[in-house]
């Protein structure tokens, strides 16, 4: 059994005794925290903690070998972030399109002219899947160095059952290999492939009738997603596909209202999904929906960011007693960033969220969004030892505040730096 005893913790912050599966509307504004305070780890989960007052403390710290000590002094302890949307295995960068964007083209007239999605697609049918397993790796590692502990990780750059399968066994094979917890998601219905066009209703019937079987078959992914857009796929087509992979024990998640007012919330609500996500474009008919369901609503600032597009009413949805989740959808084409830290900075500074708001959205509402909240995203007894000991720092608003540079000076992921 390994043990660490984190000790003199300047604010231990996001301590969760309720046991709390999310938070939503005004719980989002609160944290628990202790002031100088202790932590202690048994192999992967959190065994104990509590103030350096503690009576206990001189006795836990007794029993713990001194190479297993950390001083935390001046430092923060925060949950390690929860990022429940990526798409962070792909084939090629897409720096030639953002060029195209500085220029005036817009995300859809990209997309039109065989760009974007298409363009990462037809790269994907050309790399070979170990080469695509190595260029993933850095990118986890990349992330775990900047506080990520639980990551979601969809398919969509296929766009053929050959590929669609070849993505998700890489990120099969990243699951064993890193120590992050990972989720698979596939989404199969990202775009419509050229050859499909003016027969979309055909290539629907391909998702749904063979990708969702072989997928199933090989036990490769944990949900189902689609783009439902304005330009991409409809209401209809999202039923149908969602309403497949129900049957096969998928749970559904949606791109939803990233470009306009899709339905593809309503959808999402009525098939129960896990979150639906983007919402850039939600009123008060999507939020009135949202509030009588158990669906995360997940906002990606990132990407509104990158493409210069409306921002999600956060704070609105919020103040209507909503949940929100925040994830990176770290991406080649619209959102090349993977850093949970930016997430959070862009939750106060496009967002109007507070840092303790920014905080939950980022931790115990992203493990929401990947059904992970029973093992991670709060200091919680009993949960996996995933923290993050940050640089020196007076108080969370430093965390939002202080961008662009890595405040995670030691990231715990199951018990192990």
């Amino acid at each position: 059994m390994t043990q660490y005893l984190i000790h003199s913790i300047k604010e231990l912050i996001g301590i969760d005794v309720d046991n709390k599966l999310l938070l939503r509307g005004s719980e989002m504004a609160k944290v628990n925290t202790i002031s100088n305070a202790w932590l202690l780890t048994k192999d992967d989960k959190i065994a104990d903690f509590g103030s350096m007052d503690d009576e206990r403390f001189p006795e836990i710290r007794n029993k713990v070998s001194q190479k297993f000590q950390i001083d935390a002094s001046g430092r923060l302890v925060i949950p390690a972030f929860c990022d429940s949307h990526t798409h962070l295995v792909y084939p090629a960068s897409r720096e030639l399109e953002y060029v195209d964007k500085i220029n005036g083209l817009s995300y859809e007239e990209i997309a039109k002219r065989g760009g974007g999605i298409l363009n990462s697609a037809r790269k994907m049918q050309e790399i070979s899947e170990d080469q695509l397993f190595e260029e993933a790796l850095p990118r986890l590692d990349e992330i775990r160095a900047m506080g990520t502990a639980a990551v979601e990780i969809k398919s969509g750059y296929g766009l053929t059952t050959e590929s669609e399968l070849k993505m998700l066994r890489v990120i099969r094979r990243l699951k064993e290999k890193s120590e992050l917890t990972i989720k698979a998601n596939f989404l199969g219905a990202h775009a419509v492939p050229l050859e499909y066009r003016g027969r979309q209703a055909e290539y629907v019937d391909v998702v749904i009738n063979e990708m969702i079987p072989m997928v199933a078959a090989e036990d490769l992914a944990d949900y189902v997603d689609v783009f439902c857009d304005k330009g991409f796929f409809t209401v209809d087509d999202t039923d149908r596909i969602l309403n497949a992979g129900m049957k096969y024990g998928l749970r559904a998640k949606i791109h939803a209202n990233e470009l306009d007012y899709s339905g593809g919330i309503q959808v999402g609500v009525k098939y129960n999904a896990l979150s639906v996500d983007h919402l850039e474009y939600t009123g008060d008919e999507e939020i009135a929906a949202l509030l009588h369901s158990d669906t995360m609503p997940t906002i990606l600032p990132g990407a509104a960011f990158f493409l210069n597009m409306p921002y999600a009413p956060a704070r609105k949805m919020i103040d209507a007693g909503l949940p929100v989740a925040m994830a990176s959808d770290f991406n080649p084409g619209s959102s090349p960033s993977g850093n949970m830290q930016l997430i959070m900075s862009m939750a106060s500074i496009l967002y109007r969220l507070t840092p303790e708001e920014g905080l939950n959205a980022c931790t115990i509402n992203g493990a929401y969004a990947m059904d992970l909240s029973e093992e991670t995203g709060s200091i919680s007894i009993g949960k996996q030892a995933n923290l993050i000991i940050t640089t020196p720092m007076d108080n969370l608003a430093y965390m939002p505040y202080y961008y662009g540079v890595n405040k995670a000076e030691k990231t715990m992921i199951k018990g192990k730096f």
